[in-house]
């Protein structure tokens, strides 16, 4: 993509109501536009990276042998009825009439729909397991939307929803998500670490919080040093292999981690006091098991090996991609700008021609551009006419993770410049090398 034929709406100053570093660097990075309190347009880089984060939860979801649907945004009351969660939910939801004055809602979750998909369907426990998962969009009318979108009223949420026979079959279903969102969280360039979470009247130990340690992080957490340095499982691990999800499982969960929701002190004191890790982090993924809350009072129930009717044991899975964005920045940037992981940068490089209408900067650009798009590396050309000083800053602020400079005295020798956005480093090779670094042959 050319720069000059794209549409990158930048600000030089920080809008006064962002409140926290991805907030203001959105805005400022033009990825997005707030359309109404918590409610944002993606514009085109923003739109690049959700694609890439929505692309990478969705190959670790089919890789764990989840199914993709999509449900609609506007549910019909009756279910929600059915459920006893209608005039429990509170005034986060969006309730609605259509023109025939039929109770409505704009979707804040979907247990209620993806069980009557189900029951609509399954009749035997030959069919289990099952988990069903969409990529949607949610309203939930929070009373204080804040920090963009972080908190917003509107987001875009991956929901996974499991149902099985019995709670042996739930966990093993548990343990499989708790793997995928590991790997998921890392293939994000996240460093992420799961904490127990409060399973309500559930009971039970299946609900973990996937946690990004980040010094804006919205609340205070601890956890053992360990997490810092535990491997993520690979892309070769088994998901069939229930013994090897559960060993991956436990060896994730044995050290002490909690948020200050569910600290103990007591459990904290038992971890030696120079392996105690206390910082702030940012929630970017909730795994829950809830047994037959929903499958009881809905009817989704299956004939088991015994002849006889079971109430199917279910749990949810949520990543928020809109809000996951936000944490990415949140733990990747510094003063100048965004510093994007490689695997959902918008573009894989920046070239900047630092004299347009030169020609041998021109046709050094061009050569370099259409070796980096011939190599699926999906380059941005800024082939506009701003000074130096503007390029260099709007480069450091949207934050790809190599630029390469191309000027007329490195022309003139035969180089190019090329930049680690991460790192800082700077080093000039012949434009070849430049191709060959950024395609990963040299």
């Amino acid at each position: 993509m050319r720069l000059s034929r794209y549409f990158l709406p930048l600000l030089k100053e920080n809008p006064k109501e962002a409140e926290i570093v991805s907030h203001r660097l959105m805005l400022r990075a033009g990825m997005i536009r707030q359309q109404a309190a918590g409610i944002y347009s993606m514009l085109p880089l923003g739109k690049k990276v959700l694609d890439k984060v929505c692309n990478i939860i969705r190959e670790e979801q089919n890789r764990a042998g989840a199914i993709e649907i999509l449900m609609p945004t506007v549910q019909p009351a009756d279910l929600w009825i059915e459920s006893g969660r209608y005039n429990d939910y509170g005034q986060e939801m969006l309730r609605i009439r259509d023109r025939h004055d039929r109770a409505m809602l704009f979707g804040p979750t979907n247990e209620e729909m993806v069980t009557d998909i189900f029951r609509s369907y399954v009749r035997s426990y030959k069919d289990l397991p099952l988990n069903l998962y969409h990529i949607q969009w949610k309203f939930r009318d929070e009373v204080r939307p804040r920090f963009g979108v972080m908190r917003g009223r509107e987001f875009l949420m991956k929901d996974a929803y499991s149902f099985d026979l019995d709670f042996e079959g739930a966990r093993a279903a548990y343990n499989r998500m708790f793997v995928a969102y590991l790997r998921t969280f890392d293939r994000c360039g996240l460093k992420s670490i799961p904490m127990r979470a409060d399973t309500g009247p559930i009971g039970g130990d299946l609900s973990h919080e996937f946690i990004v340690l980040a010094e804006t992080g919205e609340s205070e957490v601890f956890c053992h040093r360990d997490y810092l340095e535990l491997d993520v499982p690979g892309a070769n691990v088994d998901f069939n292999d229930d013994a090897q999800m559960a060993s991956i499982v436990e060896k994730w969960t044995t050290p002490y981690a909690a948020t200050d929701e569910m600290h103990d002190e007591a459990e904290w004191a038992k971890t030696p006091e120079a392996e105690r890790l206390s910082a702030r982090g940012i929630e970017v993924g909730h795994i829950f098991h809830f047994g037959t809350k929903y499958s009881e009072p809905m009817g989704a129930a299956v004939t088991g090996p015994d002849g006889k009717q079971h109430n199917v044991s279910m749990g949810s899975y949520g990543i928020g991609p809109t809000r996951l964005i936000g944490a990415i920045i949140e733990a990747s940037h510094d003063d100048n700008g965004i510093i994007w992981p490689e695997s959902v940068a918008p573009f894989g490089a920046a070239i900047v021609n630092m004299k347009p209408g030169d020609a041998g900067c021109d046709g050094v650009s061009d050569q370099v551009y259409a070796a980096l798009t011939k190599a699926g590396v999906d380059p941005l050309l800024d082939d506009t006419d701003d000074r130096a000083g503007a390029k260099f800053a709007a480069m450091d602020l949207i934050g790809l993770p190599w630029q390469v400079v191309v000027g007329p005295r490195g022309v003139g020798n035969g180089v190019v410049e090329v930049k680690n956005r991460k790192t800082g480093e700077r080093q000039e090779v012949t434009p070849e090398a430049a191709v060959n670094m950024l395609t990963g042959r040299g």
